[in-house]
């Protein structure tokens, strides 16, 4: 009977042991799945569009004030070059061809408001956080970007997109233009653009968003160009 009872406890074991073992492979297994899922998704969404990244010469308000004017009138002379643009790579290859355009802009503007900061204008492959533009949201993660410094660019930044137009979100109904939704629709796969847009009716896209968003955040996505 003792011997019955070792080999009964001998295999409880066994399978507590094995149950262990199969738990901790389905873990990895999913975390795997989850990170190249999210990692795909994250790419194609950067892929798709082409942000402003516009950074203060310092904390002051006269100096966000001075951010906030520099671009108004950055986005104005970007909406002039791509009003007919259909793709990203479009909008970044017209930039470029137009890049100290954009820095004689930005170093008028600050001349006319009253200062002399200098200004350094690029375009790269940059960090951005999750933000929200109107009823977009774009998970945070690199992305192409003009980048555009004022004086010892110390302040806080300024983010948007300049491709599709999500800068241009009325601000008073916080919507994103329905053209410009198409546009970046038109870019995307149906569920990576179900994804972004405002989906409080659907809690799997919300989730999906979520661990999107975690994942970015955590290091564990790295779409760094």
């Amino acid at each position: 009977m003792k011997k019955f009872l070792k080999l009964c406890n001998h295999s409880k074991v066994k399978m507590v042991k094995m149950v262990i073992i199969l738990t901790f492979l389905f873990f990895v297994y999913t975390t795997i799945c989850a990170i190249s899922y999210a990692n795909d998704i994250s790419t194609d969404i950067a892929d798709s569009v082409f942000r402003l990244h516009v950074i203060a010469n310092s904390d002051s308000d006269i100096d966000q004030n001075l951010k906030y004017i520099v671009r108004d009138d950055l986005l104005a002379y970007m909406n002039t070059l791509c009003a007919n643009c259909t793709s990203k790579e479009e909008a970044i290859t017209i930039a470029n061809a137009h890049l100290e355009n954009f820095r004689e802009i930005a170093l008028n503007t600050i001349k006319n408001e009253g200062f002399d900061y200098s200004v350094n204008v690029s375009i790269g492959n940059f960090e951005f956080p999750t933000k929200h533009y109107g009823d977009i949201s774009l998970p945070a993660g690199y992305y192409d970007a003009l980048k555009v410094e004022i004086g010892e660019a110390k302040g806080q930044n300024w983010w948007c997109v300049m491709f599709p137009p999500l800068c241009f979100v009325d601000a008073s109904s916080g919507i994103v233009p329905e053209e410009s939704k198409e546009d970046l629709q038109n870019s995307l796969t149906n569920e990576e653009f179900s994804i972004v847009s405002d989906n409080e009716e659907n809690p799997t896209f919300k989730l999906k968003f979520k661990i999107l968003e975690l994942l970015n955040t955590t290091g564990l996505i790295t779409a760094k160009k």
